[in-house]
């Protein structure tokens, strides 16, 4: 039995071609393999006379089937139980259809298939070359066919065949009037909703210089006949490309319409396991979320229209190298060293390989570590040139299975095209894309990369705006790329003021700066084993530049030997995602953000994310960071991340930092606005034994923080002019809990500076004894005098007087506190030595003693003015016997 079928959701090309094919095979059986689209319903409907009688596929036999004639379809995916059948032992499967061959495409052992504007075209031309003829009837449904798949004989695909078969067919009758009105059909109540949702999520965007046009929407229930909208909205907006991506109960639908030879509909839609041709396609995806389908529409977009990307539009730059005749173990190493997956070979200036980091690691498996990495290098590979097509590229990389595609400028290596480049690429609205290719906010789905140039000039002030124009002049003078990175372009996207700039230069940053400074009158300290500078304004601001750089790690925790490198590379050896973005400061591409890692995101999701897994181990001090970016911003420290942390404090990779760079950190987060939360989370964490093994956090130690925070609090609202060192307050509550030995072992730990150390240890040790000695006066009474808590108090430093009143568990201490920061500690008796002198005292032990009494008669207001203290010193200088002590 002879069964001509087609693709499920028919249209009029596959009416009008099984209309043809069953003039080419009398007595074969019809069947559609599914639905059809309403337009062709409703012509069947209105018009059954046209069309011979259909077995539907759930009631055919398939045991039957000898032959299998299907049109306009190749994939076995697409024409229902029909798939069942095919490869089945002597069963011809003849197929006729204008789309191009895939890997998937079913194999037939007759038919023809071949591009052309329509299947329907196709089959025309073999009735015309074997001499048959249709009915007015059949002419007219063939015609239909052609019409709707080439746009009336509009689409950029349509042929000159098209054009011969339709006039064959009007001479034959088709009649035109019932083929327009077929095809212009008026829109249901459904479909004028869903066009009106459509329109207002359109969207284009240009994709590798293409202009390409994405709407979609979400409809409760099934709209039939999407194409329809798709040409509808292609001719009102005059787009090149259009994609409709629609969420109707389970599924998501495709449809794609196509002007430019860049944009392969067909292709594309073919990814999602549909089909179609150049310019019109469309596909059905299961049980995915449309959120999901996009995303995967605009990866495919990336890298699918990308006629004019080429290696130097994504290459990296510049490439690290190995000499020839280096030993794999060293090959390791290096490998190892710069997070390389493949490197060249180096034979002076001359490329003679590609060595992978597979091939490594067999090779020390082999224990041929002191081999040559010049006997098991790729010697063969593909020499791309900064012109060379990516399409090129990627098909040498998946077919070759390659890595690492090297780019040279006649004999110099300028360049490399490695897989993480070309999945960047793909994943190009994720990592430095313009932006994304869909409406954004239906979705709540903030794009990775941007033009912020608006923001720029809505949240910094214009000084701040000319002199970032100013810095990019100075790199467009210089042929140099210049951007703003790190924590002031974290904090501008998150609203918070900073006007603190680090800039990041694609060359050297050094050179740079002092080009800039010249200009502007600026002084310049730089740092040229660091690449880095600083530019000094007249008016003492200050901006960091830098060269862009890599970092390796020798050893865990150790400082990291720097290099020359790209702005990727320079950012991927930041901290945090968060601090990895940067935009541009050149005038071209002034405001275009760059975003490799997600930074964006995770500042959306409040998030303090690693770039990769051993970043603690190579710089340990990053934990004490992740703690004091996650508390100040109000993020958190994502899942992945604290266990990255906990390994850490496992590995005790802490006990390997220096004791300075330790304080750093710690000075750092006790400097913050509140550090408590800081100082729970380093304790949770198991951080604070590698500052002392008995350093933690407990109820009490808590308490006296908490209070610290309060005693602060009050302290700044007094406005004094007197500097306190915050940190050293929350450093004595922290270390509260400490023995003197113990906070001397945890001083020499974190190497405090010697006159820090000795000033406050020793105060430390004074104020807890005075401490004592005030609750002890508190308990056995009288009422205390203000002398007596100018005696307490006096030369003592602020920071331990602060410590002080948020240790005592009395109100009354912090009170005395209180009195004499603001009061007591201004007293001063109006005489001095000379004036004793002119009053009868000779020099000797006496004469401090009468000073103290004096000033502890003004302090308790035994005297209020001069003359009442002069009285009161000629007393005491009259009185030989008196015993001058300070009460």
């Amino acid at each position: 039995m002879d069964v001509i079928t087609t693709h499920v959701n028919a249209d009029f090309d596959c009416l009008g071609a099984i209309t043809a094919a069953a003039r080419l095979y009398p007595g074969a059986v019809i069947s559609f393999p599914g639905s059809q689209e309403k337009g062709v319903r409703d012509f069947l409907e209105h018009h059954p006379e046209y069309f011979p009688p259909v077995i539907r596929a759930r009631d055919m036999d398939l045991t039957l089937v000898t032959r299998l004639i299907i049109v306009d379809c190749q994939q076995a995916s697409r024409i229902g139980r029909f798939a069942e059948i095919i490869g089945r032992p002597g069963l011809e499967v003849h197929i006729y259809d204008h789309h191009p061959v895939t890997e998937h495409s079913i194999r037939p052992t007759g038919g023809i298939t071949r591009p052309c504007g329509s299947s329907s075209t196709l089959l025309t031309e073999i009735l015309m070359d074997h001499g048959l003829v249709l009915t007015p009837e059949e002419a007219t449904l063939v015609m239909l066919g052609i019409y709707e798949d080439t746009g009336r004989l509009l689409f950029p695909s349509t042929t000159a065949d098209d054009f011969r078969a339709a006039a064959w067919l009007l001479a034959l009758g088709a009649r035109l009037n019932i083929v327009a009105d077929s095809l212009t059909q008026g829109l249901t109540t459904q479909q004028v909703e869903l066009l009106n949702s459509l329109l207002k999520t359109l969207k284009s965007t240009v994709v590798n210089g293409v202009t390409v046009s994405i709407a979609h929407a979400s409809c409760d229930s099934y709209v039939g006949d999407i194409a329809a909208l798709a040409h509808m909205m292609r001719d009102m907006e005059n787009l090149d490309a259009l994609f409709l991506v629609v969420a109707m109960e389970n599924r998501v639908y495709l449809v794609a319409r196509s002007r430019v030879a860049e944009v392969n509909a067909g292709e594309i839609l073919r990814r999602f396991h549909g089909g179609g041709h150049a310019t019109a396609a469309s596909a059905t995806v299961r049980d995915q979320p449309l959120k999901q389908v996009l995303e995967r529409l605009e990866e495919l977009l990336r890298v699918v229209v990308s006629p004019r990307v080429c290696a130097r539009d994504i290459m990296s730059s510049p490439v690290k190298t190995m000499r020839s005749g280096v030993t794999m173990a060293e090959a390791r190493e290096l490998l190892t060293r710069y997070n390389c997956n493949a490197m060249p070979v180096m034979d002076g200036e001359r490329m003679v390989g590609i060595i992978s980091r597979k091939t490594v690691e067999k090779a020390l498996y082999h224990d041929l570590g002191a081999s040559a990495v010049d006997d098991f290098m790729h010697s063969e590979f593909m020499r791309a040139a900064p012109a060379t097509l990516l399409s090129d590229i990627q098909e040498y990389m998946v077919e070759g299975n390659r890595r690492f595609v090297p780019v040279f400028e006649g004999e110099q290596l300028t360049g490399a095209v490695t897989r993480t480049d070309l999945l960047r690429h793909m994943y190009g609205g994720r990592r430095g894309q313009p932006e994304a290719l869909y409406d954004v906010e239906a979705l709540a789905y903030v794009p990775k990369s941007r033009a912020i140039a608006g923001l720029i000039a809505k949240r910094l002030p214009v000084t701040a705006i000319t002199l970032l124009r100013e810095l990019g002049r100075t790199g467009d003078e210089l042929g140099l790329n210049v951007y703003a990175v790190g924590g002031f372009v974290r904090d501008l996207l998150l609203g918070v003021d900073n006007l603190d700039m680090d800039v990041t230069v694609e060359g050297d940053g050094i050179f740079f700066a002092e080009r800039f400074a010249t200009r502007h009158g600026c002084r310049v300290r730089s740092h040229h084993k660091f690449g880095t500078a600083v530019v000094i304004f007249p008016d003492g601001a200050k901006i960091d530049v830098a060269s862009t750089r890599l970092e390796y790690y020798e050893s865990p925790g150790v400082l990291p030997t720097v290099e020359r490198s790209s702005l990727r590379h320079d950012l991927y050896r930041r901290d945090f995602t968060i601090n990895t973005l940067a935009f541009s400061l050149n005038n071209g591409s002034f405001g275009r953000m760059t975003d490799y890692f997600g930074g964006q995101q995770d500042l959306q999701d409040r998030v303090v994310r690693v770039l990769h897994n051993l970043s603690f181990v190579e710089d340990p001090t990053r934990v004490f960071r992740a703690i004091r970016f996650e508390q100040r911003l109000g993020f958190h420290i994502a899942p992945h991340t604290e266990n990255l942390i906990r390994s850490a404090v496992r590995m005790n990779v802490l006990d390997r930092v220096g004791g300075k760079r330790l304080l750093n950190e710690l000075v750092l987060i006790l400097e913050e606005r509140e550090p408590a939360g800081a100082i729970g989370r380093m304790s949770l964490l198991g951080l604070l034994p590698f500052v002392h093994p008995s350093l933690k956090v407990v109820p009490e130690t808590e308490r006296v923080i908490h209070e610290a925070a309060r005693v602060l609090a009050w302290f700044r609202l007094l406005y004094l002019d007197d500097p306190c060192e915050q940190w050293q307050v929350y450093y004595l509550a922290l270390a509260d809990g400490l023995r003197p030995e113990e906070f001397l072992d945890a001083c020499r730990r974190l190497t405090v500076p010697g006159r820090v150390m000795n000033r406050v240890f020793e105060a430390r040790r004074h104020a807890l004894g005075m401490l004592d000695t005030i609750q002890r006066r508190l308990k056995r009474g009288p009422e205390i005098r203000r002398s007596e808590i100018y005696t307490w108090f006096h030369g003592l430093p602020l920071e331990i007087l602060l410590y002080l009143a948020a240790k005592a568990s009395r109100d009354e201490v912090r009170r005395f506190a209180s009195l004499y920061l603001t009061h007591l500690r201004q007293v001063r008796p109006s005489l001095d030595g000379t004036a004793l002198q002119a009053l009868g005292l000779t020099a000797g032990p006496r004469f401090r003693g009468i000073m103290d009494h004096l000033l502890a008669a003004r302090l308790d207001g035994e005297i209020t003015s001069d003359d009442e203290e002069r009285d009161l010193a000629t007393r005491l200088i009259m009185s030989k016997n008196h015993t001058c002590v300070a009460k």
